[in-house]
């Protein structure tokens, strides 16, 4: 599909943006400044995501930790319970 071209030979968006736009070579400066601070707030989003997945991790350890402790009391509880019933049951049938 062809642009519309006005009647002095400019596009419809040039009519609206009448600036010519900048070279390269005159915009490098700005360039170099624009990489700087994308660099600059790529690395802070790194730190950041690199602290979350720490956190997380940690997290993930003491939630996985904290179940191995209630399955080790409850396993400990049951076989106590075991012995005191087999120990009564002995009772019971030496009586």
């Amino acid at each position: 599909m062809e642009g519309v071209i006005s009647y002095n030979g400019s596009s419809w968006a040039d009519q609206w943006d009448p600036t010519a736009p900048t070279s390269a070579t005159n915009n490098s400066g700005a360039t170099a400044k624009y990489k700087q601070k994308v660099g600059g707030g790529l690395e802070k989003t790194k730190f950041v995501a690199l602290t979350a997945m720490k956190k997380v991790k940690q997290g993930t350890s003491s939630g996985i930790q904290w179940i191995k402790d209630k399955l080790e009391s409850r396993t400990r509880s049951i076989r106590q319970l075991r012995k005191w019933s087999d120990s009564r049951h002995d009772e019971l049938r030496s009586s």
